[in-house]
């Protein structure tokens, strides 16, 4: 009787004891970093180290800039910071240069921690969620057409205005996309949410993905060069055919 008391009483516990062991080997892997998912934030601290051996020699030891040389980066915020990053536009060989898309000097770790950094040095554009798959194909164009194109072309192939270089939008990531609207890169204004919100923005994305790979129905694309250098081959060609049709009615008037 005292074996069974002692065996009752001790078969709790052997009971939770065995559970927790089947539980922690039935759990689940902890996942790793690049192995599915997103990616664990950056490191600030280890941004810090990065900033200085990169970047402080522009915008200071303590980011806030130097005149004529790089401006504050205090409230610049994560986005500007991944998106000139992971564009290869920063850093700059020669300060006064344009910033132009590049292969990245950092890889994608560094990215994060250099952003991190950055984002902790105030508050600023956050890095958009941009889903083109819930964008709108007309109301991209619209609103690309209405706050875009005049730098851009309608077919996001960029160009030339005011002595800088507009980028070429094709190749650009919806995050790109969606970085540079909130930031204003360069001498581009930069649109907030009451500007452009956020499915106004999927919508943009949307159509620029189209744009990639255009329906010319009933048409000649001419490679998809936009409507102005469209239109000067259209009136060169029927240019070239008028004076083809002077020269054939005067060869006739002279027999």
């Amino acid at each position: 009787m005292r074996r069974r008391r002692l065996l009752l009483r001790g078969l709790p516990a052997l009971l939770c004891t065995a559970g927790a062991v089947y539980g922690f080997a039935s759990a689940p892997a902890p996942a790793q970093p690049g192995a599915g998912g997103a990616r664990a934030a950056g490191s600030a601290q280890a941004g810090r180290r990065l900033f200085l051996q990169g970047c402080a020699s522009c915008h200071g030891d303590d980011a806030r800039g130097i005149p004529s040389k790089a401006p504050s980066l205090h409230g610049a915020g994560a986005a500007a910071a991944d998106f000139y990053l992971s564009t290869g536009r920063m850093p700059l060989e020669n300060p006064q240069d344009q910033p132009r898309k590049s292969d990245p000097v950092y890889d994608r770790a560094q990215i994060d921690d250099l952003v991190a950094y950055v984002g902790s040095l105030g508050a600023g554009p956050p890095i958009p969620e941009v889903r083109p798959a819930r964008g709108v194909l007309s109301e991209g164009l619209r609103a690309f057409t209405d706050s875009c194109a005049g730098c851009h072309q309608v077919v996001g192939r960029g160009g030339i205005a005011t002595s800088v270089r507009v980028p070429d939008l094709l190749s650009a990531s919806p995050k790109t996309i969606g970085e540079a609207v909130r930031v204003g890169p360069y001498v581009m204004p930069s649109f907030g949410e009451k500007q452009i919100d956020a499915p106004t923005l999927d919508s943009i994305a949307r159509y620029l993905r189209y744009v990639r790979h255009p329906q010319d129905r009933g048409g000649w694309g001419i490679g998809h060069i936009g409507p102005i250098p469209e239109g000067m081959v259209t009136w060169l060609l029927a240019l070239a055919a008028l004076v083809l049709a002077i020269r054939f009615i005067g060869e006739r008037t002279t027999e």
